[in-house]
């Protein structure tokens, strides 16, 4: 496989990719780096390469014109990637990908960035290592080329090296050890030294497992998993944010759809959809809210007859989900009630299908901002029945959440709907 670096710090590579394995690499021949110095098509006595940006502002720019001059010098340039922070993720499937290329070019920004011109002038893709800004692209580019140098066939020692090792299956790989057996008394676990081989394979399966869910639970949704390994996996103690969530339907004050204030009636499926919810997601609870004596006296009704009366008998189901619920006449008391719960007063985050276009607003909120809340205290996300929360409630709030469909132009979803989308998005927790 074919290498070509376009830098204008080539010497940065000598070390990284003179040692090692990849070394041995490059010396077999098997990969093949070719070094282009942006500087020697770089015009003037000074093969100057960078220069200020149209519209002002920090930092200088590479230079289109060298960049140009650089990139139509390689003949077989393959694949032309530009490491960026603006790139997609460099995964391990991706690199797999690229494992099967002959020729990859890789572009090294430096200071502020390229002239975006050269963007239209190449099929270049842009690739991240990460959410992260460094000095330039070259400690990104030796990151690329090692890990898809390694999966190329006779780089390593194994045939299968490459693939029992972390997300090669969508897991993080399992602990190893070598000798000595015992060592300031931390002994091998026995089962490693047992020559069972089908009992260690099991440990290591569990092993990746546990060591996934603890520290990279973002890889489940994609992993391949067994049976077996959901099992093992709801075995496991889990750290779940749900639990300092708790939820509000608001009934009033609540707005019609002419903009008036307005009172709404408790509904049977709200309370049903929400309170399942709740349990479902494992949230802290959930509060229906209304001060009209006879919509609280119907919500006390249903919940009596689902949580200790017939319904209770026929579906226990139904009675676990209720146990959540309580119904209180304002926000300001259900506040109360989940700091005698929790030792803690709730922070609180308002929900809307409108974005607020007051001038000089607060940016909406983002799932991101929540979760961080529920790291750390209770939160009280509050929704609104008819045409969402009035002036008043949102004001209690810290601030709203984006609307779902913040990009489309009909945002009209029920609220049992948004409910359920909402906690969703909020949780991110399959697990």
């Amino acid at each position: 496989m074919n290498f070509h670096i376009v830098s204008i710090f080539p010497h940065y590579f000598e070390s990284p990719l003179s040692s090692g394995l990849m070394g041995k690499g490059v010396e077999s021949g098997l990969v093949a780096i070719d070094h282009i110095d942006v500087r020697h098509f770089a015009g003037g006595i000074h093969k100057s390469v960078d220069d200020r940006p149209f519209g002002g502002g920090p930092g200088m720019l590479l230079k289109l014109d060298p960049m140009v001059k650089a990139l139509s010098s390689i003949a077989s340039p393959g694949r032309i990637l530009m490491l960026s922070p603006r790139g997609a993720p460099l995964t391990q499937a991706r690199v797999r990908q690229l494992a099967s290329e002959e020729d990859i070019t890789l572009i090294c920004g430096r200071y502020e960035g390229i002239d975006e011109r050269l963007l239209d002038l190449f099929p270049i893709e842009l690739v991240s290592v990460g959410d992260f800004v460094l000095n330039g692209g070259e400690a990104g580019a030796v990151c690329l080329i090692e890990a898809v140098a390694r999966l190329l066939p006779g780089f390593m020692g194994h045939a299968d090296s490459g693939d029992d090792e972390s997300f090669s299956s969508g897991l993080l790989e399992y602990p190893h050890y070598t000798r000595p057996d015992e060592f300031q008394g931390l002994a091998v676990p026995e089962v490693l030294r047992t020559g069972d081989h089908a009992r260690i394979g099991q440990w290591r399966r569990e092993q990746s497992l546990e060591a996934t869910l603890r520290d990279r639970p973002d890889l489940l949704p994609e992993a391949r998993l067994t049976v077996e390994d959901v099992d093992h996996l709801r075995s496991l103690r889990r750290t779940r944010l749900g639990r300092n969530l708790y939820i509000a339907l608001v009934h009033y004050p609540v707005l019609n759809k002419f903009g008036e204030k307005v009172a709404v009636s408790v509904t049977n499926l709200d309370l049903h959809d929400m309170a399942r919810v709740a349990r479902t997601y494992g949230l802290g609870g959930f509060h229906a809210v209304t001060p009209i004596e006879d919509q609280k006296a119907l919500a006390r009704q249903l919940l009596a007859h689902w949580r200790d009366g017939a319904g209770k008998d026929t579906n226990p189901d139904r009675a676990e989900a209720f146990s959540t619920v309580r119904v209180f006449d304002d926000i300001e008391v259900a506040v109360l009630d989940i700091k005698a719960q929790t030792g803690q007063c709730p922070r609180l985050a308002a929900t809307s299908a409108r974005l607020d276009r007051a001038p000089g607003a607060e940016p909406a909120l983002t799932y991101r901002n929540v979760r961080k809340w529920l790291e750390e205290s209770p939160v009280l996300l509050v929704f609104g029945t008819g045409h969402g929360l009035a002036e008043e409630v949102l004001e209690k709030a810290e601030g709203a959440l984006r609307p779902i469909r913040y990009l489309d132009d009909y945002n009209h979803l029920s609220v049992r709907s948004a409910v359920a989308i909402t906690v969703d998005r909020l949780m991110m927790d399959e697990y």
